[in-house]
Parts: C-alpha cells; sequence; structure tokens
C-alpha cells in the first residue's frame, strides 16, 4: 500500500477542483502537499482527468522520489526549495491563469486597489525574478520575494503564479483569489486609472479579514 493514502486522494481532489476554476489547462500547474519527511506532487504531463490518490508522486526535500510510477513535476525542484526554506508553508501551487500572467508578461505587481486584495494578500501581488525551469531557480525566487511578505502569491515574471499555504487547500484558495483580483484590476485598468487603497486601510483590512472574518 503507497503512504500517505488520505493526504494522496485529498491532493487529487485538490487538483479537480484546480481544473474546475480554470486555472490550468492541458497539462499545465501543479499542487504539492508537505508530508512527514517530504512532500506528494503531481506528476509529470498527466491530464487532470486521469488523476488518481495512487498518481501523486512522493518526494523528499531535495525533490528525490521516494515512491511513485511517474516522474514528478518539471516544477519538483522549485518546490523542494521552498519546502527546505519555507518550514511553515504546507502546499504550494502552481498555475499559468490568464490574468495573472498577463500581469507577469508585462512584468508588473497586481496593485491593492480593491478591498478583498487587502483582505487576502495584505498588499500589492508582488513580482518575482524571472527564472528557468529544471532547477530550483524558480523556487529561489519563490522564497526570496515571499520571506517577510503577506503574500502568499508571487508573479513570477514571464512566467506564471505560485502560491504558498499552510496546506494545499489554503495554496489553491490563493490562487484562486489571485486570478479574480487580476481578472477585476485588468478591467479597472481598461476602464480608467484604479488608485491603490491607503497603506492604514490595507492594514486595517488585512488584520480584520486575517482575525476577526468567518467563524470563530
Amino acid at each position: 500500500m503507497l503512504k500517505f493514502p488520505k493526504e494522496r486522494q485529498l491532493l487529487a481532489e485538490l487538483h479537480q477542483q484546480l481544473w474546475d476554476a480554470g486555472l490550468v489547462i492541458w497539462t499545465g500547474g501543479n499542487i504539492s502537499q508537505r508530508v512527514e519527511g517530504g512532500f506528494l506532487i503531481k506528476p509529470s504531463g498527466v491530464m487532470y482527468p486521469e488523476l488518481t490518490a495512487d498518481s501523486m508522486v512522493l518526494c523528499d526535500l531535495d525533490g528525490n522520489v521516494i515512491e511513485g510510477t511517474r516522474s514528478p513535476s518539471s516544477d519538483t525542484a522549485a518546490h523542494a526549495y521552498v519546502y527546505r526554506n519555507m518550514p511553515e508553508v504546507g502546499g504550494v501551487v502552481h498555475t499559468h491563469s490568464n490574468y495573472a500572467c498577463g500581469f507577469a508578461a508585462a512584468e508588473k505587481s497586481i496593485p491593492c486597489v480593491l478591498t478583498a486584495i487587502a483582505d487576502e494578500f495584505g498588499g500589492d501581488i508582488p513580482l518575482g525574478p524571472f527564472a528557468i525551469i529544471g532547477d530550483d531557480s524558480i523556487g529561489r525566487g519563490i522564497v526570496d520575494t515571499l520571506s517577510g511578505h503577506r503574500s502568499p502569491a508571487v508573479l513570477m515574471r514571464q512566467h506564471g503564479v505560485f502560491t504558498i499555504g499552510k496546506n494545499g487547500k489554503d495554496a489553491l484558495k490563493a490562487a484562486v483569489m489571485c486570478e479574480d483580483a487580476a481578472k477585476s484590476v485588468s478591467i479597472a485598468m481598461q476602464v480608467g486609472e484604479p488608485q491603490r487603497l491607503p497603506d492604514a486601510v490595507i492594514d486595517a483590512l488585512f488584520n480584520r479579514y486575517q482575525n476577526v472574518y468567518g467563524q470563530l
């Protein structure tokens, strides 16, 4: 029996939610989930409807495969670097969602011009550096950009979106909200010149949403 069956099943379900949210096409994008001694991640080049709990590949924190019959995602080194250097992170999501990628292509952060962006991201959604896929360069860019930052999302320059969270579900929420913010801001920029919220307002909104909003 494969290790971490419950986590495998949850990760398969999260990938279906990623697909249903329209944040990925074909075989692009991925989610990983930290487990004891490493992390589970989507296999490379597998269509989303074909993913199952058993498809998920178990890797150690250096990105080496521990268990699995398929090759892990081509982004595995980036995920591994994040987990090694951000122990508070339990989940990572990568997408090429259209509106957020529009900002990444234009080499622009997403400005905090809406209360929802302040709530979720605590300010602008930052732009990270350009990095070539295949080694841990992308992971380094993610860590360098998000360490000490309130945003759980980064737009990697001319590439796509990476989000982090305490688990895979939280990271997926950040990816969904990032694309929603990018879409709204993109529309606003066509209508006029949206103004960034004042820092004091952003701080108040973020603190309320993170500490008061929801079920207590």
